[in-house]
């Protein structure tokens, strides 16, 4: 079987963000034209803009926001493609908490370990195969112990209703792992309402429609910075934006 080696660089432009010029970082796609960005440059931009940066297609009047979402398969290749990218990253997110003092978020410290526990037995000699490695790791893992999240960073979540024509939540204080997002808020107060489905609702912060990739992490960060705690969010109705 013949084996072709393709440079870095050759491929560059697909695994770069237009943006920054550098490598995609938690790499976000807007879904109307599916050019893809980096998540911190994308919302950034749109703030002032509504036009793909790429084609300038407009994404929506006045939301674009809402439709764009995380791309986990474009990210996973970027970090497969170039070397100790992901490593680096995430080395720079624990400096970042560090630095200012703050507990490094759950999923990071879980990444790190996990990405260590991957290179060590590699750089020593020890490769095992990966029925072994499975087998020993569900054998030293309880089953309570697997991956809900636990130890991820939580967020207090006040979860208010502002339309008559729904009815509040009996437990409207809830706290959840940081890196939930939207859509799962929705789904939730879809099934404690028995509504037919969650694309009827809208959820807000500050009176802005949040979009449903938007990670929790990220609404505290870009919406409800320097404010306490819990993050207050009302749902209602969705309502149709020309």
């Amino acid at each position: 079987m013949l084996t072709r080696k393709i440079k870095l660089w050759d491929i560059n432009a697909h695994i770069t963000c237009r943006l920054c010029e550098g490598y995609l970082i938690d790499a976000t796609t807007v879904t109307e034209c599916l050019h893809t960005f980096c998540r911190s440059c994308l919302v950034k931009y749109l703030e002032e803009n509504n036009t793909c940066p790429t084609c300038r297609i407009v994404i929506h009047q006045s939301h674009p926001l809402q439709y764009i979402g995380h791309d986990r398969t474009m990210q996973d290749i970027v970090y497969k493609l170039v070397p100790g990218l992901q490593e680096a990253e995430l080395k720079k997110q624990r400096d970042f908490y560090q630095k200012l003092g703050m507990e490094v978020p759950g999923d990071i410290k879980g990444e790190l370990c996990s990405m260590k526990q991957h290179l060590d037995p590699q750089r020593n000699g020890e490769v095992k195969t990966e029925d072994t490695s499975n087998k020993e790791t569900a054998e030293e893992k309880p089953e309570e112990e697997n991956d809900y999240h636990r130890s991820d960073e939580q967020v207090s979540i006040c979860l208010e209703c502002n339309s008559s024509k729904l009815r509040g939540l009996k437990r409207k204080w809830i706290r959840c792992s940081a890196q939930a997002t939207v859509l799962h808020l929705k789904k939730f107060i879809a099934k404690k309402l028995n509504l037919t489905s969650f694309n009827e609702l809208d959820i807000l912060c500050n009176e802005e429609i949040l979009g449903k990739d938007h990670t929790l992490k990220f609404v505290v960060v870009t919406r409800w910075r320097f404010k306490k705690s819990p993050l207050l969010l009302h749902y209602r109705p969705k309502m149709d934006l020309l």
